[in-house]
């Protein structure tokens, strides 16, 4: 069996599974999140539900460390209050971000499960555990039972051949990858890498390369422990620990080659993490802001890069650069180290350890117009804030930020180089109420007449952005369905109560908030057809009793599918008829897990 086959078969208490088997699967640590977190503790009182093992199961509070956002505070203390009376242990706004410290722990081992409401769960990948971001529904689930069920993904194996360029960092390997896979290239696969080099990856640097499978739509990519790996896992867990790896006849999907040698200095140009360019290739760009930290690049090797090409010098005039530790452990090294004393005596802003701005939290947001060169590993329009995002290493950020425009470590330039402040212009939002949505019987027979979206990788920033992640009431949620996708702004406003939706590639790909699902329910979309699903969207989507389906996208043609067309669909047999037309062709029908938790009315729901 392949890595993440023996992982599943061991917690599903089998011998062994194969791609496409759906398994139950034991969760060995279970975590909710400061914005995820309320929704959960609401799922489990709503549906008298108890906590099936405390010791198992934790809140982190890393999306806003600071509880400086009166939202964020009060769901900080509705989830503390809620793990008195329980029992559950909680890594408060002092520790950082959940996922990394899952590893510091000993949480995350070779070998282990572990499910989170951060969609970057998949980073313990880089010790060998299997971790999955989900949705408020789905860890509700696991916190009451300790077990979720899970397809069984195809295997890949990554094998990086030659030598490591000088001066190629961790980050750079993944910008390069994502240049080569971009958003989909990966899409439902379990990657495993390999590689003479591979073997001499430091745990931050595989860290950093795991934490962007999310972003290449892979379900996890996972690096079989070294030596360095399994001692400091056994000495974090406290125990001795078994070493885990591929049989040498297991079976993959795909196997890739590609030459480390050839790997650039890359840049993530904003919008899209796939857009990755070598850093020459974009001229001197200037910047406004900088950003290093996040679950991709907070760790302790990082900040000791930024910190050499800090020391002695001084950020630009009129340009900000932020530094958040991704946990207080890199806080306190950071501080042991004296990399603390060269931050401030450069100009830099240090935050307390979490997810920062990367997630709308704490610092490291920008404003309209502002430009920003950030280490995080997501640059979705307005994902960081409302202005533009490049991504890059933290040698490369500490040099940006020094020089007043994009560019290495090694071509600095003996002055730095200033810019006129940009004006920016406030925005401003309001919301209108949507009506109560009375629930029916679920009908396997649909009839609506269709939004067809031709895009491709349209991530959960652009379904439902990460400033209204805050709101719990469904009903709220409609309103803001797409307000953040270039050209459906006004979606919500043109949408009719059992309209279906048609789109791309990947929908739903990026972050695991279960509003992305919510927001087209609370409209009354009847169903999503797509020609395939970020992994996490998936998940919410059938746990929540929302349609969804996969299909060709000859399809369209077959059916001389235009906009608004009336369609019938019939989600046991996948039939769909253009009732303009009368033309009928093929989707892929549910599945017997779909079909069972739709009819019940969700993952939550008691069966009839």
């Amino acid at each position: 069996m392949t890595i993440i086959e023996k992982i599943l078969a061991k917690h599903a208490g089998k011998d062994r599974v194969k791609p496409g088997e759906i398994v139950d699967v034991e969760i060995d640590v279970r975590i909710a999140r400061d914005f995820g977190g309320p929704n959960v503790v609401k799922n489990l009182i709503e549906n008298g539900l108890e906590i099936d093992d405390p010791s198992k199961t934790f809140f982190t509070f890393d999306t806003n460390p600071t509880g400086s956002d009166q939202k964020y505070a009060a769901n900080q203390h509705f989830c503390r209050q809620f793990a008195r009376e329980k029992g559950i242990k909680v890594y408060d706004i002092n520790v950082g971000i959940g996922t990394h410290t899952a590893i510091e722990e000993g949480l995350a081992v070779p070998g282990a499960t572990l499910v989170s409401t951060d969609s970057h769960a998949n980073i313990v990948g880089a010790v060998c555990a299997f971790g999955q971001g989900m949705g408020d529904q789905d860890i509700a689930a696991v916190w009451a039972t300790g077990r979720a069920w899970f397809k069984v993904p195809p295997s890949a194996k990554l094998i990086l051949k030659g030598k490591r360029p000088e001066g190629i960092t961790a980050k750079d390997i993944v910008l390069n990858l994502l240049h080569h896979f971009g958003a989909n290239g990966l899409l439902g696969l379990a990657v495993e890498v390999y590689g003479e080099e591979v073997e001499k990856f430091t745990l931050d640097e595989r860290i950093t390369i795991a934490s962007m499978a999310t972003e290449m739509g892979a379900i996890i990519l996972l690096f079989e422990p070294n030596d360095e790996v399994m001692a400091y896992c056994g000495q974090r867990a406290g125990r001795k620990l078994e070493r885990i790896s591929a049989d040498p006849d297991a079976q993959y999907a795909r196997v890739f080659e590609l030459d480390l040698s050839r790997f650039v200095p890359m840049v993530a140009r904003p919008g899209h993490p796939d857009d990755s360019v070598d850093i020459h290739d974009i001229g001197k760009v200037k910047i406004d802001s900088a950003f290093i930290g996040s679950c991709t690049n907070g760790r302790i090797e990082d900040l000791r890069i930024a910190a050499s090409i800090l020391k002695g010098r001084k950020v630009a005039p009129s340009v900000v650069l932020k530094i958040v530790p991704s946990t207080d452990r890199v806080w306190q090294q950071m501080m042991e180290e004296g990399l603390l004393k060269i931050f401030k005596e450069a100009g830099v802003l240090v935050g307390n350890a979490g997810c920062a701005g990367c997630a709308a939290g704490q610092i490291g947001q920008n404003g309209p117009g502002e430009i920003t060169i950030s280490t995080g590993n997501r640059n979705f329009a307005g994902k960081q804030g409302k202005g533009q995002v490049y991504l890059a290493s933290p040698a490369v950020v500490a040099a940006s930020a020094v020089a007043g425009y994009i560019t290495t470590p090694g071509e600095l330039p003996p002055r730095p180089v200033t810019f006129q402040e940009l004006k920016a212009t406030s925005f401003s939002y309001k919301p209108q109420p949507k009506p109560h949505t009375e629930k029916r019987q679920a009908p396997t027979v649909v009839e609506g007449k269709v939004w067809i979206i031709r895009k491709d990788n349209i991530d959960t920033d652009m379904i439902f952005h990460n400033r209204y992640l805050t709101i719990t009431n469904i009903e709220e949620m409609g309103q803001y369905t797409f307000d953040n996708l270039e050209g459906w702004e006004d979606f919500a406003r043109k949408a009719e109560k059992g309209d279906i939706v048609f789109t791309g590639k990947n929908f739903g790909a990026g972050s695991s908030r279960q509003q992305a699902v919510d927001c087209f329910k609370s409209l009354g979309i009847q169903a999503i057809v797509a020609e395939s699903f970020g992994a996490i969207y998936e998940r919410n989507a059938i746990n929540a009793a929302m349609p969804i389906l996969t299909y060709d996208a000859r399809i369209l043609e077959e059916l001389d599918l235009q906009q608004r067309d009336p369609v019938r669909i019939n989600f046991e047999t996948g039939e769909i008829v253009n009732l303009r037309n009368g033309k009928k062709a093929q989707l892929n029908p549910f599945s017997d897990v779909q079909m069972a938790i739709y009819k019940r009315g969700g993952l939550l729901n008691k069966a009839s």
